[in-house]
């Protein structure tokens, strides 16, 4: 007899089941531990500080062009500020990392699930392992509840009603479905040489497309007249309806209709032809008056509460013509009229001359502003003038004061106290109303701003220092409130004159 073999370990029962059971703890370990990176896998890490973790865990992927790189390993407050700071366990077949890289927090699914896709930049610096990225608000992107959550509730159950008839609805047409998608195939055969006809740029489809919205957009504001007609339209259908034998006639009698007007449209082409070049041209001008519409509104709603007023406006003009046309028969009117226009005529040269005194001067204003001043010392009835009379030395030769003055006094013959004031100037200002202009239109303000000119006295014996002559010599500029010359477009004149005064362009 043979003897038995030792029986061996592997075949032993107690050991198999003990091999398996590692096996398995070792898997489950294995498995749980996935979600924190593999052991003895080198990693390398990075820290993202963000505004908000987004609803992120712990082991939620990390991604680059949708594939997976490495995982989150922790989420944690931002150090001192606010946010959550992200550290990332990437494969190290991602590096090197640029440092303009970003990342954005999308969703991975529509129950919530995050991933973190990373935007590699092009920066020629790599990330050392353990540096912080930093992001915005931007990288997280909304949440699908905030995006519903914009609807109010009214809205909110009219989607869940809509939902619920268009699902059934949709749930109901199985078979139609079914034979639709068995009919795609060959409608899909039939479309490109369709599109390709569509595509063609002799088709002029985008114009097609640009009237269509145009018409659309000037029907727009006639909405409810066009329903109004489709609802008149339904009313005569379901008349036709009525009578089916009526509507038989007619369809029947339709051919001939029709070829009749086949045989005509030919002849119609010539006049659609001019038709269209005049249509372009009228495009221009519709433009244009796109453009003047706004304008026009604008100006016939202003005058229509005018023109509802106009009747009321031309009955009372009506008494105010007839007494016009009275007053054109009136044998005096010429009269009145030519003897008005003989006194323009005459007192033209004399507002030429005086026109500019007010106009570039302001003599006008300051006469009366000096005039209320003159008139203002109070007495018990009211203002009185103030004057303050000057009268000349009698003891002077010559004097203004003496009878026996048998020439005029001369500047060097004045009293010892006034020559020391004065010097050798003119003892006799006399100048009367000076200049407001000169020939040219340019501002020559005499009166009030002349100073006391030695000699101004054309004609007399040189020996008199004298100032008597109107006009003193050169521009004496304008006044303070003055201008700085005629203005445009009005005649003047330098001097009194008769005759017809120059016209500033």
């Amino acid at each position: 007899m043979r003897g038995r073999r030792a029986p061996s370990v592997a075949t032993n029962p107690l050991f198999v089941g003990a091999v398996t059971l590692l096996v398995v703890v070792v898997a489950v370990l294995l498995a749980y531990q996935a979600n924190r990176g593999l052991p003895f896998v080198p990693t390398f890490e990075l820290k993202v500080d963000t505004p908000d973790a987004a609803r992120l865990v712990v082991g939620n992927e990390v991604r680059e062009g949708g594939f997976r790189i490495g995982q989150v390993a922790k989420i944690e407050p931002v150090p001192k500020g606010r946010g959550a700071q992200l550290t990332l366990k990437l494969d190290t077949s991602a590096v090197p990392i640029p440092e303009d890289t970003t990342i954005r927090i999308r969703p991975r699914s529509a129950l919530g699930l995050k991933y973190v896709d990373l935007l590699r930049g092009e920066s020629g610096t790599a990330l050392r392992e353990g540096e912080v990225i930093a992001t915005n608000a931007g990288a997280v992107g909304p949440e699908l509840d905030d995006f519903f959550s914009i609807f109010d509730e009214r809205t909110r159950t009219n989607v869940d009603r809509n939902l619920d008839y268009f699902g059934t609805a949709l749930a109901g047409r199985g078979a139609a479905l079914n034979r639709t998608l068995g009919a795609t195939p060959a409608l899909l055969g039939d479309l490109p040489p369709v599109m390709r006809t569509l595509v063609n740029p002799d088709t002029r489809l985008v114009r097609l497309l640009d009237e269509t919205a145009d018409v659309t957009r000037v029907l727009a504001p006639l909405s409810s007249t066009l329903a109004r007609g489709f609802t008149g339209m339904a009313d005569t259908f379901e008349g036709l309806s009525r009578d089916p034998e009526a509507l038989r006639d007619t369809i029947e009698r339709s051919p001939e209709t029709l070829q009749v007007g086949i045989d005509s449209l030919p002849a119609t082409r010539p006049l659609l032809t001019r038709l269209a070049a005049i249509s372009d041209e009228v495009r221009a001008t519709a433009r244009e008056v796109r453009t003047s519409v706004p304008a026009v509104n604008r100006a016939l709603a202003a005058g229509t509460p005018v023109l509802r007023r106009l009747p009321a406006f031309t009955n009372d003009l009506e008494g105010s013509l007839r007494a016009l046309r009275g007053l054109a028969k009136s044998p005096t009117t010429d009269i009145t009229l030519a003897g008005l226009t003989d006194t323009m005529r005459t007192l033209n040269p004399t507002l030429q001359w005086a026109g500019p005194h007010v106009t570039v001067c302001n003599y006008f204003t300051y006469w009366w502003t000096f005039l209320s001043d003159h008139l203002s010392d109070e007495d018990a009835t009211g203002t009185v003038q103030r004057i303050q009379v000057k009268m000349a030395p009698i003891e002077q030769e010559h004097s203004l004061t003496s009878f026996g003055a048998q020439e005029p006094v001369n500047g060097g013959e004045i009293d010892p106290l006034q020559h020391a004031l004065f010097g050798d100037a003119a003892a006799l200002h006399d100048q009367g109303a000076g200049a407001a202009v000169d020939a040219n239109g340019h501002a020559d303000c005499e009166s009030g701003q002349r100073g006391y000119p030695e000699r101004l006295a054309t004609g007399l014996p040189a020996k008199y220092k004298l100032a008597l002559d109107a006009a003193t010599p050169g521009n004496q500029g304008p006044t303070y409130r003055g201008r700085a010359r005629v203005p445009a477009g009005q005649s003047f004149s330098s001097e009194p004159t008769g005759i017809a005064p120059p016209r500033l362009p």
